[in-house]
């Protein structure tokens, strides 16, 4: 039976062949999956709900790089909410302008976590975020987790409102929607709650995860899922909310179980390492795909005898 490292080793050999074609599946399956939640949750634009236009979407992000599932899925959001309210659609248009700014100035190689924070929230692990930024990535990584937050509350907000915030000739309604909208970025406590969880548990598991120590990253792990949890109860139990215990205990034993896959898969292995070189002499072009040097144990080695010929005296 195949022992876990011999396994794992095959998965990493099995991803260096197909890389290519698994990168592409990867951001067609992130950006459909974005796609269809904001189709699902705030798809007041009729025209763009059809299951039809987020496989379009989602072929073209496929193509390109990841930023560009972030433009898309903002620009539908805008759409969205414009045929929600002209108001709320600028308000988020706004948003989106200066996270981008920002997000391009501080953090471009990390567009997936952008689209994978709103997708965990959704899934109720919003959790499994900062330990595994912690764990992989460097401490301002956790700004795209941050501007996925902000845009899950505020869509959310949005969303629990939308009655208030549709369309209507009655004077003075203008106000009251800009007055709202302005509320899901700036007076939502619980957000604010969350973006200190995740960014204080962030900074713990990226300093214990560091420390030299036997099992670093199994501790950071488990001291990431405890700084949540100790700081959202807490949290919970000052703002008074309620109903939120059940998910929080479920959310935080799988994103335990996930940031365990996340050490089983990247401990001491570390996929984006793989450098692409390009040079070239006077009569060919070479293109270079250098990959992390492996040492596998394998509890099956193979001894191939090469014969060597008799010297005669």
């Amino acid at each position: 039976m195949m022992n876990p490292i011999e396994l794992r080793e095959h998965i990493r050999e099995w991803y260096g062949k197909y890389d290519r074609y698994l990168n592409i599946g990867v951001k067609f399956l992130l950006a459909l999956m974005s796609f269809l939640i904001i189709n699902y949750n705030i798809g007041y634009m009729s025209e763009l709900k059809h299951v039809y236009v987020a496989l379009v979407l989602a072929v073209i992000c496929a193509m390109l790089p990841t930023g560009m599932t972030i433009f898309l899925s903002a620009a539908l959001v805008i759409l969205h909410l414009y045929a929600l309210s002209t108001e709320v659609a600028g308000m988020a248009a706004a948003m989106f302008i200066i996270m981008f700014l920002l997000y391009f100035r501080f953090e471009p190689k990390s567009g997936y976590y952008v689209v994978l924070t709103p997708l965990t929230f959704s899934c109720r692990i919003p959790y499994v975020m900062p330990i595994a930024t912690g764990l992989v990535k460097e401490p301002h990584s956790i700004i795209s987790v941050i501007f996925g937050t902000i845009v899950y509350y505020f869509l959310q907000g949005i969303k629990n409102n939308a009655s208030l915030l549709s369309d209507t000739s009655v004077d003075g309604e203008d106000v009251n929607k800009l007055q709202v909208t302005f509320n899901q970025l700036f007076a939502n406590k619980e957000m604010y709650l969350m973006l200190a969880t995740v960014i204080l548990a962030m900074i713990v598991v990226y300093h214990v995860r560091r420390m030299a120590i036997d099992h670093a990253w199994r501790i950071a792990i488990g001291a990431g899922v405890l700084t949540q949890f100790v700081i959202l109860t807490a949290g919970y139990l000052i703002m008074g909310i309620k109903g939120k215990f059940l998910w929080l205990i479920v959310g935080s034993v799988l994103s335990w179980l996930i940031s365990m896959l996340l050490e089983f898969l990247f401990f001491n292995l570390d996929y984006n390492r793989t450098e692409r070189v390009q040079f070239e002499d006077d009569e060919y072009y070479y293109y270079v795909k250098a990959v992390p040097k492996v040492n596998l144990s394998s509890g099956e080695k193979k001894v191939q005898k090469i014969a060597g010929t008799e010297k005669e005296d």
